[in-house]
């Protein structure tokens, strides 16, 4: 990222961060009969319209038996429905004007797609035909499984990879985020097409379903559409959510020895999910930490030291625990001195507050991140899903925003004091330091 770009965020945090709100309405959530939850922001700046269907599926309701069935899930849900091929669903998404896809995350999986404005009704055709009527081929089901082990392979080869997995590991224990997003192996090789079907069947519900539409359109006509569409999706009562093991965070070193060209050393600390109340301290703590050239790592340890080629950290937004972490790439030669001087910046950001400048500079790029990341009909739409799914509901934007701005010097001590007391750490590279 250059000097320019972080002056552009910086810029864009002090100046522009509000401007979405003025280009796009708020959105409008409505309940459907069935349980289903429908978010419409009306936003004529550009003829497109994008639409995200989030289900509360994930890996945080997945056990070790059956882990990776989401993410297994969603990549067979584009190969085939009762009324379309898989090569029909591409050529429709085509014929749109955009595109669709399908993922999974830890607190939820995706349907999105879009259109141009004037094809919003067959785009939301296309999504809930996809979601409602999959048909589950088996062997494209062996065919994406062989695909996912072939990737879990893979990223036990890349040593910032196996890195990032282990910390989560150790941070989270046995709570189902401190598992690998695509699964475990041997529970991939258990997974048949009746099990995935099950799994379809009990988490494709109205109740468990949230639809963001945001575009050139009008809510209501949208809001008859989504009722029509989505008349046959399967309701009843909700199902009482499973109570996941609590996150227990090890507060221990390890140490794996791989070759590697690059060390990585990285630290990790449990941190609040994103309806407490530190959510917003805690987010400008890891900006001025890792925030790019902003932040304290790269300042510090990479560019007065030496010590890295790559720093950076961050906090990721979770329904559930979330994980602060920090992050350097450096020369195996440099592993033990470059772990040594992280840590002493985990202690430096506890012990000592932030400078003026400094808060300004990471509230700056905190903010203009943001502020970037929601230009897009499509992203407007994956963020309101994405807020409402953690529980936090329309408008935790603007809230969030506020709250950021609102972050004060002794803020972002008091939570680093409260959250980095006890790093986990890792560190990978071709010996021992």
């Amino acid at each position: 990222m250059s000097r320019r770009h972080v002056a552009a965020l910086a810029l864009a945090g002090a100046l522009g961060w509000a401007g979405v709100g003025s280009a796009a309405a708020q959105p409008i959530r409505q309940q459907l009969p069935g349980g289903l939850t429908v978010l419409t922001r009306e936003n004529t700046a550009t003829p497109v319209a994008a639409a995200s269907l989030f289900v509360r599926m994930g890996s945080r309701w997945e056990t070790e038996d059956d882990a990776g069935i989401s993410n297994l899930l969603q990549q067979v849900l584009l190969k085939g429905t009762e009324r379309r091929s898989a090569l029909e669903i591409a050529e429709t998404a085509e014929t749109l004007g955009g595109g669709v896809a399908a993922s999974a995350d830890l607190d939820y999986s995706e349907i999105r797609a879009t259109a141009l404005a004037r094809n919003w009704k067959a785009m939301l055709e296309l999504i809930a035909d996809v979601a409602l009527r999959p048909t589950l081929p088996a062997a494209e089901i062996d065919g994406e499984r062989r695909a996912i082990l072939t990737a879990l392979r893979s990223q036990q080869d890349q040593p910032s990879s196996l890195a990032m997995d282990t910390l989560m590991g150790r941070v989270y224990g046995d709570h189902p985020y401190g598992r690998p997003l695509l699964g475990r192996p041997a529970a991939l090789e258990r997974i048949d097409r009746a099990r995935l079907v099950a799994h379809h069947q009990r988490f494709y519900r109205a109740p468990r379903m949230i639809l963001a539409v945001s575009g050139d359109i009008d809510a209501r006509q949208v809001m008859a559409e989504v009722a029509r569409l989505f008349a046959d999706a399967p309701a009843g009562p909700a199902e009482a959510e499973p109570t996941p093991a609590a996150a227990a965070a090890r507060a221990d070193r390890t140490v794996i020895v791989k070759p590697s060209a690059q060390a990585q050393v990285l630290a990790g600390f449990l941190a609040p999910p994103t309806s407490h109340a530190d959510y917003a301290a805690v987010k400008v703590l890891a900006t001025a930490l890792g925030g790019g050239m902003a932040g304290r790592l790269f300042t510090e340890v990479r560019d007065k030291q030496g010590l890295a080629y790559v720093a950076g950290g961050a906090y990721a937004s979770r329904l559930g625990p979330g994980v602060l972490f920090t992050q350097l790439g450096t020369a195996p030669a440099n592993q033990a001195r470059a772990e040594a001087a992280m840590l002493g910046e985990l202690e430096r950001i506890r012990r000592d507050p932030l400078s003026p400048a400094e808060l300004a500079r990471a509230k700056g790029y905190l903010l203009g991140e943001f502020a970037l990341n929601r230009r897009t009909n499509a992203r407007l739409a994956w963020w309101d899903a994405f807020f409402e799914a953690l529980g936090v509901g329309p408008g935790f934007a603007e809230r969030y925003e506020r709250a950021v701005a609102a972050v004060t010097v002794e803020d972002v001590q008091r939570v680093a004091r409260a959250y980095l007391s006890a790093p986990t750490v890792v560190t990978l590279g071709p010996a021992a330091p």
